[in-house]
């Protein structure tokens, strides 16, 4: 075999076995943030307790390799709404932050933001905790200017073409598996995001469903699952954390990279469209 086949032979070789092109990440008109507490990957994922979570998962993608950023829950829900920590290490309320955050990223391009937040009284509110509310699990609270978007879960719009174009839902500790069990949180979720998980499906609209933590057995490892038209259903291996949610959000509406969330990639390869080059 001369050295010039055997060159053409490898190249093509090469070129077969080149992996899935990425696609940039699509545009939704709607994307929906639940986020749940403190359950590992393997508290949740086949866990017969849990079958609505593990149908959803089914209708999307699974992220396999999904993981918290740090303990305990406080500053893994900072990270996910500004990118950085802000040197945050335990659950102390009330945080007084300032700074860029995703609600107002959003607001520089003409959109809207607003999160959502179970057992809250009233919008606005700025108490730590009201029965089974805790702001330590609403991070907008801790931003004085974004008052106005921090609205309790009981003026969840039903008509979903009313929803802004972010939203965080919080669910308080009885329905967020922290003081609930996995089961309470299962059909808390089939009860109050289903219909939203339906309509997306119709309206170019994309639920998150992720976990701020695990119970600090299992090096941080949670579920993350995306559903929506432009998710392709089955799994991904891709390692991601809270950061890589961000920027996927963020080059989704074309947003400004927020702290840590600039030097991570975004979600790739789960999205409708991508093939495999030949």
């Amino acid at each position: 075999m001369t050295l010039r086949i055997l060159v053409l032979i490898v190249l093509l070789y090469g070129w077969a076995i080149r992996p899935a092109a990425a696609i940039p990440a699509p545009h939704p008109d709607h994307v929906v943030i639940v986020i749940e507490e403190n359950k590992s990957y393997a508290q949740i994922i086949d866990n017969p307790d849990a079958p609505y979570i593990n149908a959803l998962a089914k209708r999307g993608t699974l992220f396999t390799q999904s993981y918290g950023v740090t303990h305990p829950s406080q500053p893994n829900y900072l990270a996910l709404f500004s990118g950085s920590t802000h040197n945050v290490n335990g659950n102390a309320c009330p945080l007084e932050l300032e700074g860029d955050n995703l609600a107002v990223v959003l607001q520089r391009k003409g959109l809207d933001f607003t999160s959502y937040a179970e057992s809250m009284p009233t919008a606005g509110f700025r108490n730590c905790v009201e029965k089974s509310y805790y702001r330590k699990h609403n991070p907008v609270a801790n931003w004085k200017n974004l008052a106005a978007l921090n609205q309790p879960f009981q003026v969840f719009p039903r008509d979903f073409g009313k929803l802004p174009a972010v939203t965080l839902v919080i669910p308080d500790q009885r329905n967020d598996m922290h003081d609930g069990s996995v089961a309470h949180g299962d059909a808390w979720l089939a009860e109050h995001i289903e219909s939203y998980a339906q309509w997306a499906m119709s309206h170019n609209s994309l639920l998150v469903v992720t976990w701020d933590e695990d119970d600090g057995s299992a090096d941080n490892h949670v579920a993350t699952m995306f559903i929506g038209p432009m998710v392709k259903p089955g799994r991904s291996a891709q390692r991601i954390d809270h950061y890589n949610v961000l920027r996927t959000v963020e080059e989704m509406f074309g947003l400004s990279y927020l702290g840590d969330s600039a030097r991570v990639l975004s979600i790739s390869e789960v999205w409708q469209g991508a093939r495999q080059e030949n």
